[in-house]
């Protein structure tokens, strides 16, 4: 099995919403004003210049035809104000910018929509709400587009102008380092923002888990694993995460355990499931004194997937049930199977399997078609393959073809001592 690798994260951009109320400014019947996040924010927030009330029927008309999802109106109504060329008013600019970004973004053009958001802080005219819910909603546009860098250092600006702190921000660098690379830095964004807050978001557990494997702190990593499994125990993208910790600390039994709890459960739903249990039987079978038992329960895994209609027997099927019968000294039945998944193999392996059991069992001119056949499949070390050749044409009496397959082998560095052994003695 694959050791674990690096889990993959989606991350959620929530988009700010700007509603027609909120451009019209002073238009509360209440005269009340609402509180804003950033009290304490220490940015003088300029005087607005909105003045006209034709521009700001303008924006508020492409703003509802945007909340309405009617970009081509919205497009139309505010490219001029985004432009700067329907108004001298900065802050309808502002807006226009902001709507437009939004739209480049849901649109797919995340690089526009970046340049808007800045153009749109560059001016600098907006109120301070509207200003660091704009510079926040640049750090999550910075991260889709994987500039995770930038969307940390916004974070880090955002939250020392504006005074405030989130347990979603410090989520949100904690993704950005996590894809930086720096793991530790990760960890501490995540802790931080599972500290402020009793509802966590699911995917900062991953990050979590993922960090401190990366940073090889596997216990961890199975800790916070775990957490996010107690939380989702029917997800099986959370059990795999788990199971896949698990298998890289070794610990089989724990990740047998799991996966028959899910298909107990009857969540095993892809052949992928049913082939990762298998493998897993076939992993305790080498650890154990008799490994007959957990190799039978690997063939009964598969047989359940095929009979289920959800595994196609094929290349992962019949390799399984390959190593299972070698587990099993049955080595004929063992020999049938690695044949058959060698028809379908990404590469000559399992082929080169079968002919060096074919060799064992003195099938010599077997052995060595098979591991031609491994050859031409394709292996990363053909030394293996051409010491099979050499053994098989040694036994049918072929002195110098034998020699010749062997000094083949001597060129390959993983057979390269072996094979100079081997014609030491063979040309004495």
């Amino acid at each position: 099995m694959a050791s674990f690798s690096k889990i993959l994260f989606a991350a959620a951009v929530a988009l700010m919403m700007v509603s027609g109320s909120a451009m019209a400014h002073g238009s509360n019947k209440s005269g009340e004003k609402k509180q804003s996040k950033y009290p304490n924010a220490t940015r003088k927030a300029p005087k607005l210049d909105l003045t006209s009330q034709e521009d700001a029927d303008t924006i508020n008309k492409g703003s509802k035809a945007y909340n309405k999802h009617d970009y081509a109106t919205a497009k139309k109504v505010l490219q001029p104000y985004a432009d700067g060329t329907a108004s001298k008013s900065k802050y309808a600019q502002v807006v226009a910018l902001q709507i437009m970004g939004n739209i480049a973004y849901k649109e797919g053009h995340v690089d526009k929509a970046i340049q808007m958001l800045q153009k749109a802080l560059t001016l600098n005219v907006m109120p301070n709400q509207t200003y660091f819910d704009l510079e926040y909603e640049l750090s999550q546009f910075y991260m889709v587009n994987k500039q995770y860098q930038k969307s940390a250092d916004i974070i880090d600006k955002w939250r020392q102008e504006g005074k405030l702190q989130t347990a979603d921000s410090y989520g949100v660098q904690g993704v950005d380092y996590y894809r930086l690379g720096q793991y530790d830095k990760a960890i501490a964004a995540i802790k931080k923002a599972e500290s402020m807050t009793d509802k966590p978001r699911e995917t900062w557990n991953q990050v979590l888990a993922a960090s401190y494997a990366e940073s090889g702190n596997t216990t961890e990593a199975i800790a916070a694993a775990k957490a996010q499994l107690a939380k989702n125990p029917d997800d099986m993208t959370t059990l795999h995460n788990a199971v896949s910790l698990m298998v890289s600390a070794g610990n089989y039994d724990e990740a047998t355990k799991l996966m028959e709890q899910a298909q107990t459960k009857g969540l095993l739903k892809k052949g992928k499931d049913y082939v990762l249990l298998a493998k897993l039987h076939l992993m305790k079978a080498q650890d154990a004194k008799d490994a007959k038992p957990e190799a039978q329960k690997a063939v009964s895994i598969i047989k359940q997937g095929i009979a289920k209609g959800v595994l196609k027997p094929g290349y992962e099927s019949n390799k399984i049930q390959g190593d299972a019968a070698y587990f099993s000294d049955k080595i004929n039945e063992a020999i049938s199977f690695y044949g058959k998944a060698a028809q379908d193999a990404p590469d000559g392996k399992v082929k080169l399997q079968q002919a060096q059991l074919l060799l064992s069992q003195h099938e010599d001119s077997a052995a060595r078609k098979a591991s031609e056949a491994a050859i031409k499949q394709g292996l990363k070390h053909e030394g293996p393959a051409y010491m099979v050749i050499a053994e098989a044409e040694r036994s049918m009496g072929n002195k110098s073809g034998a020699i010749s397959a062997m000094k083949k082998a001597e060129k390959d560095p993983t057979t390269q001592a072996k094979a100079k052994a081997w014609l030491k003695k063979a040309t004495r």
